[in-house]
């Protein structure tokens, strides 16, 4: 996903690990930078998303005739979470002349909220009225601000920035919570801080409270091998591709699984998409959001770690949408019984789906088994 990005060496900071991203060419017509209002929310019309919102991104573009300027917003001392100063009606919406203003990271979980949030298209009779007609409101999902993570501040304080530097891999006891990216160097160092208004998951909040120290990442070199300035060149060159790698392996489950992504906005000759993991239980799974160039490449990125339990919520969804809602069709695939499936499903919260004297039935068929 970081085709034109390379991984510079990681800086630790008690449970953080901080691994910069580094461009050698970075392009001149797309800028990122932050609203000039801070704290939003949103509402939407039939389909509601309700979150408390700190700030807002700008991107700006155009035709690459003509370099633009920095986006002119700044941060400044504000390193906590502002009064709600307006309310949006869209996720993304156009501004005046080459201008997009979009909810970072809220992109990402409203669609994960909305993934296949419709409910079942054919009468099934072991499906409730409420389930069938309104299909899997509410869904709600948790999530904690960076603000509040013991230690990110101090982390993000004490973390040089690199030249060229245009995004971040954040990870938490070695786990990855975020990567982010933006287009440009300079807008990297407006944003740096705005790390600390992103959420999180409860998991990565519970890791940065449950292991408060990391080794150092070191790659040293063999002394005895070091005769000049050329070997002195060539150890540090082999330690940069070790330190690529070690961040590469250790992002493994953003960096290089499979990702179902949905465009939101055209910009120009850019594309704002969102997207999500396999869903695989088994995987390591992010949500996010990406601004892909023409020629492919990742200018903007922003991801989201998912929980296990949360993997599995929306993987049970993803099952029932790819099986029509069939409990039968769920059971065979899986070598099951359909009162096994739809026990799963009760023991992840969504017992509410089914008709009670169903559900009683397979509860009782399963204590029959014992």
């Amino acid at each position: 996903m970081l085709n034109d990005l390379t991984l510079g060496p990681s800086q630790t900071c008690g449970a953080f690990r901080l691994v910069p991203l580094l461009r050698k060419q970075h392009r001149t017509d797309l800028r990122l930078g932050l609203a000039k209002s801070a704290g939003f929310a949103v509402d939407l019309s039939k389909v509601v998303y309700t979150s408390y919102i700190p700030h807002a991104l700008v991107v700006e573009w155009n035709d690459g005739s003509a370099p633009l300027a920095a986006v002119g917003t700044q941060l400044g001392k504000a390193r906590r979470a502002s009064p709600v100063q307006g309310v949006f009606h869209r996720m993304a919406k156009r501004l005046d002349g080459n201008r997009l203003r979009f909810l970072p990271l809220h992109l990402a979980m409203d669609g994960l909220l909305a993934l296949h949030f419709g409910g079942p298209t054919v009468q099934w009779g072991d499906f409730s009225r409420q389930a069938m007609s309104k299909g899997m409101s509410p869904r709600v999902e948790t999530s904690v601000p960076g603000w509040a993570i013991t230690g990110f501040e101090e982390a993000l304080r004490v973390f040089e920035i690199h030249e060229g530097q245009t995004g971040v891999l954040v990870f938490v006891a070695d786990a990855l919570a975020t990567a982010f990216a933006v287009p440009h160097p300079d807008d990297y160092r407006v944003l740096h801080d705005a790390l600390l208004q992103d959420f999180f998951g409860e998991l990565i909040w519970q890791y940065a409270i449950l292991y408060p120290d990391l080794p150092p990442c070191e790659f040293p070199a063999a002394a005895e091998g070091i005769h000049g300035i050329v070997d002195l060149r060539a150890a540090v060159e082999v330690m940069r591709d070790e330190w690529h790698a070690f961040g590469r392996m250790a992002a493994a489950g953003v960096l290089d699984v499979p990702v179902t992504a949905e465009t939101v906005y055209r910009a120009g000759p850019f594309r704002l998409e969102r997207f999500i993991g396999s869903l695989n239980p088994a995987d390591e799974n992010h949500i996010g959001e990406r601004i892909l160039a023409p020629d492919g490449s990742v200018q903007y990125l922003k991801t989201f770690r998912l929980s296990a339990a949360q993997t599995r919520r929306a993987y049970l969804l993803k099952q029932l949408a790819d099986h029509d809602w069939s409990l039968e069709s769920i059971a065979k695939k899986h070598r099951l019984t359909p009162n096994d499936v739809m026990l799963q499903y009760a023991n992840a919260g969504y017992g509410w789906m089914f008709h009670q004297h169903v559900l009683d039935a397979a509860k009782a068929w399963a204590r029959r088994q014992g």
